[in-house]
């Protein structure tokens, strides 16, 4: 099956936040028409265009480029991956970037979702994470913006170093009260490669503590179903039919194209990811290199397991006769004795026909996953 949905990366950043270890590339503006170049040069190698029903331009920050590169870039992608009638074009935008001839650019090139990375409306958190917007330009821009896109959603993050649970239910207030059709929360997690992690080792930022961020998790769960949003996976809260339709090609294991530094693509059973660094990436695809660092094929117990946790992030949980026929797979079959263990410590709750996450399962779902992706014969978690 060919796929109908493709991400495109866009490295570049004005600055490096201190819990960010993405590919980014920063202060490199000057590579900005290279990488337009080998972006474009990369996407040839599809051979003709493609139509996508969901097509996501993320970073990096995209909004960070001019509006001259912007508009270069949306010629490209949209050539490569000219989009259905009723498709969603999504992308990521720092609320700094965004000035009404840039949201005009948008609207104009097709964009009908966007993901806004405002992160908190306090500003004194948002300065321990190191955004240089503040709680008036979030205002400012979803102001501008109102209208003009079918769905807009907002990331945002807890578990800020210093911060309480009374500052993250303030977040979710502010959430609330400016009504955006999808929220996404994340708890702050200290990564090998980004700076946050060097100062945790140092001692200089100290992690909130684990019952306050379970609190703050749970806060948000509550908070945001009672005022309209649906839990709908792990992290993310949709209006109806605000959903994001490209997050689900990947929660169930649906295959997607992707082209840029660092991105992954799953094509016909073969995962193949690109190398993370934006100079080399470049250079071998100018070269005429394939731009490619790793290559994976998935064999289908591989793609059994991997659907089974992605699907398990998703709060309507797995329908296990559905599973059978999709994979051949009994989850039975790839769990084992796993299963029993996780529904006796009330992790999973298991229905005749669906499995899924109980409430005490989200907080922990991190620690589930490896349990489904290999043999794994062992204790129960925390056992």
């Amino acid at each position: 099956m060919l796929p109908t949905a493709a991400y495109v990366h866009v490295p570049f950043c004005r600055r490096r936040c201190g819990y960010c270890n993405f590919t980014v590339a920063v202060g490199r503006d000057d590579r900005i028409d290279d990488f337009l170049t080998a972006l474009d040069r990369e996407l040839r190698s599809l051979g003709q265009p493609r139509p996508v029903e969901t097509l996501f331009v993320g970073g990096g920050t995209p909004t960070h480029l001019s509006i001259d590169a912007l508009q270069r870039l949306f010629q490209i992608v949209t050539h490569w991956f000219p989009l259905t009638r009723t498709g969603e074009f999504s992308i990521e935008a720092n609320p700094e970037d965004l000035d009404r001839q840039k949201i005009e650019l948008l609207v104009a090139a097709g964009v009908n979702r966007l993901s806004l990375g405002v992160q908190s409306f306090d500003d004194g958190k948002l300065e321990r994470l190191e955004r240089h917007h503040r709680r008036e330009t979030i205002d400012r821009v979803l102001t501008s913006c109102r209208g003009r896109f079918a769905s807009i959603s907002l990331d945002l993050i807890f578990g800020t170093p210093g911060e309480s649970l009374e500052v993250w239910m303030a977040d979710l207030q502010a959430t609330i009260q400016r009504m955006p059709d999808h929220v996404s929360t994340y708890g702050l997690t200290y990564e090998k490669g980004a700076m946050f992690w060097g100062r945790m080792l140092r001692g200089d930022l100290r992690p909130v503590d684990e019952e306050i961020q379970r609190q703050m998790y749970l806060a948000a769960i509550d908070r945001l179903g009672a005022a309209g949003w649906q839990h709908y996976e792990v992290s993310n809260f949709a209006r109806p039919g605000h959903r994001c339709r490209h997050n689900e090609v990947y929660w169930t294991g649906q295959p997607y194209y992707a082209a840029g530094p660092g991105a992954a693509r799953y094509v016909d059973g073969v995962r193949e990811t690109n190398h993370r660094s934006t100079t080399t990436w470049i250079r071998r695809v100018l070269d005429g290199q394939s731009p490619v660092a790793e290559r994976e094929i998935l064999t289908d117990e591989q793609r059994a397991r991997e659907r089974l946790v992605f699907q398990m992030r998703m709060i309507d949980g797995i329908q296990l006769s559905r599973f059978r026929q999709q994979t051949g797979f009994d989850i039975a079959q790839l769990v084992g004795s796993e299963l029993p263990l996780l529904i006796d410590h009330g992790l999973i709750h298991h229905e005749p026909d669906r499995l899924r996450l109980t409430r005490e399962g989200l907080l922990v779902s991190d620690a589930i996953w490896p349990r489904f992706l290999v043999r794994c014969p062992g204790e129960i978690l925390g056992s």
